[in-house]
């Protein structure tokens, strides 16, 4: 069965003529005169597989994603070495303009089986298309493998992706992904944490950054045009020494309408980069799942909910936040209510937080099961992390976190608890910020 094809290009003519010389395995059915009709002729479904003959240079992991969405492969030609690089560092099949008639209907029917084996409307990288990882900055990631041979995962390996995220409201969601990491850190993990909130980033402010870069914006641009690789993520993700261990951090947006800079495509790029780099990546999403339906019609815009379903989709395990009252709880329900609909294949870790008599009862822990179990959706309470004011407020206030300024908190060995070994849950830190001094670099 022939393959439809459409093309664009300065080297569309020659290379048409060669393949419907073949008679067979691919039809050209439309050349297009620039990169936007192409899209449109490949929404319409007209087409299997997509072909930029020269002039790759406008194609981008956004591009990609896109058309993989609706089933369409992608194949570009250039001559240029250092772009086939980029090309394929975005998971597309990439050749020589002078490549021959024959071996381009092969290249096609590759790219095709690899776009057909992941499905139309897959979520995830780009990275994943034509079946095989990048290849751009594979002697750096090598050198910089024999420099620190225990930095990150294991050789084949991938690091694991935990997304912190609740309903609308503040129940705590950064407070928790940022101690998460610390903990993780702790433990002699390497991890990064990226916030990805589009509506409210907090990060920085959390753990005292004077950082108005954006890092997370940084990388999603370097992911976007195929040349994120291990070096250029270090530079961008900034360290951030705690008093028991070290962690990267990719800011956030500095203010929220620069939103569209984090699309979706890009930000799955960048989380599939970082799990190669760490062997943990703590991700804090904005709260909203909704699918911006009024754009709809138009699958090449940016949505602002993007990163976030995107990060829950490909999250190894997504905690939901809520806050431990009357108002928190009802918001939780509904908000897993949508998680599911939004991420059918999500499986949340409940996670109360804030938890107080005051504001549940006198018996706050029986109070709050009994009636999770009377109106929530079935899923057990995997946490209640006790509400500690003074100790929250010492961190954020000298832009720590819990192990540094109130080591000895239950609130600390709550959130411990969520992602540590009991040997290092039951370690103490207090005095470690005497020593290590306020000046410890972040």
């Amino acid at each position: 069965m022939s393959i439809p094809v459409v093309t664009v290009g300065a080297g569309q003519a020659e290379l048409v003529g060669s393949l419907e010389r073949l008679h067979g395995p691919v039809t050209v059915v439309r050349r297009c005169s620039e990169l936007a009709e192409l899209v449109a002729a490949c929404q319409t479904g007209l087409a299997r597989a997509a072909v930029i003959a020269g002039a790759t240079q406008e194609v981008t992991a956004t591009l990609v994603d896109r058309l993989g969405a609706v089933g369409v492969a992608l194949v570009g030609l250039t001559d240029d070495d250092a772009e086939r690089v980029r090309l394929a560092g975005l998971g597309v099949l990439a050749a020589s303009e002078a490549v021959p008639a024959q071996e381009l209907a092969r290249l096609i029917g590759q790219a095709v089986e690899a776009a057909a084996a992941l499905g139309p409307g897959r979520p995830g990288s780009s990275f994943a298309l034509a079946g095989a990882p990048p290849t751009f900055g594979a002697d750096a990631d090598a050198d910089a493998d024999a420099e620190d041979p225990e930095e990150g995962p294991e050789p084949g390996e991938l690091g694991q992706i935990i997304a912190v995220w609740g309903p609308i409201g503040s129940p705590g969601r950064t407070t928790i992904a940022v101690n998460c990491a610390a903990e993780l850190a702790a433990d002699g993990r390497s991890v990064i944490l990226v916030d990805a909130d589009t509506y409210g980033s907090s990060v920085a402010a959390a753990l005292g950054l004077l950082d108005d870069s954006a890092g997370l914006a940084q990388a999603c641009r370097l992911a976007d045009q195929g040349l994120l690789d291990r070096a250029s993520l270090e530079r961008v993700a900034s360290p951030v020494v705690t008093g028991a261990g070290t962690l990267r951090v990719l800011t956030g947006l500095t203010r929220a309408d620069r939103w569209p800079e984090l699309r979706a495509a890009a930000f799955g790029s960048v989380l599939e980069r970082c799990r190669e780099l760490a062997e943990f990546v703590v991700v804090d999403p904005g709260f909203c799942l909704e699918a911006d339906e009024e754009l709809s019609f138009d699958t090449m815009a940016p949505r602002r909910n993007g990163a976030a379903l995107r990060a829950l989709e490909l999250a190894d395990r997504v905690l939901a936040v809520g806050s431990a009252d009357s108002i928190g709880m009802p918001r939780l329900v509904r908000a897993l209510a949508d998680l599911e609909q939004a991420v059918p294949g999500a499986v949340p870790t409940v996670v109360f937080n804030r938890l107080r008599a005051s504001a549940v009862g006198r018996f706050p822990e029986r109070a709050l099961r009994d009636a999770w179990e009377r109106f929530g959706p079935g899923l057990p309470i995997a946490a209640m992390v006790p509400h500690d004011a003074e100790a929250a407020d010492a961190a954020l206030l000298a832009g720590q976190v819990l192990l540094e300024a109130a080591p000895e908190s239950a609130m600390r060995h709550s959130i411990a608890e969520l992602v540590c070994a009991p040997r290092q849950r039951n370690r103490r830190f207090a005095g470690l910020r005497a020593k290590a001094g306020s000046a410890a670099p972040r």
